[in-house]
């Protein structure tokens, strides 16, 4: 097929979720491969976002100035010999791809567009029992705590209101961040 009117260079990005225990490994893969990438006309450079610690998805963005370059790129001997070797690397999941996940986006436009992770949430129960596992203490020892500090405020409106902001305070930067960090493989077991 004949690309050439499109008249922008063309990202292909690339998504690789590694097995564990791969990273160095892959990061071998990655200095074989690149080279061989830029000896294609057309390459423009390429990118390599590395997972943040504890995560394992590797996004590789290889510019080309055409889509004949960039499939040219996608479907060479070459290319396919290399995927096929990291293929031992990459969590290939219930997916046919084999772990080589694509997508060809025109211009530099998706950088500004972010991408949303679909993670899995916890089940509705377990964040009934998390939630009221933190405010119920709070809303029990924040009145009693502001009542010996301040006894002049118990029952007013700013007493309340400090009571309110403290228990909202406490449960959202001390106590959900410390439980559920705690509690992170009982709220979404891996697997």
């Amino acid at each position: 097929m004949d690309y050439s009117a499109q008249k922008n260079h063309v990202t292909l990005v690339i998504t690789h979720n590694l097995l564990s225990g791969k990273t160095q490994a892959y990061e071998a893969w990655l200095d074989e491969v690149m080279p061989v990438a830029a000896s294609f006309s057309g390459h423009l450079g390429v990118n390599v976002i590395r997972p943040n610690t504890g995560e394992t998805s590797y996004t590789i963005l290889v510019r080309f100035d055409s889509l004949d370059s960039l499939y040219a790129w996608i479907n060479s001997p070459q290319r396919k010999a290399l995927v096929e070797k990291a293929s031992g690397l990459l969590d290939h999941g219930n997916r046919e791809d084999r772990g080589d996940r694509l997508e060809i986006r025109p211009g530099a436009a998706f950088w500004f567009t972010p991408e949303v992770k679909k993670g899995r949430s916890p089940a509705k129960w377990k964040q009934y029992l998390v939630t009221l596992g933190v405010i119920f203490p709070s809303t029990n020892f924040v009145p009693w705590f502001w009542g010996m500090v301040l006894p002049i405020a118990k029952g007013t409106l700013w007493g309340h209101l400090l009571n309110d902001a403290s228990v909202v305070a406490l449960v959202v930067f001390f106590w959900m961040p410390q439980v559920t960090r705690i509690l992170k493989n009982w709220l979404i077991p891996k697997g």
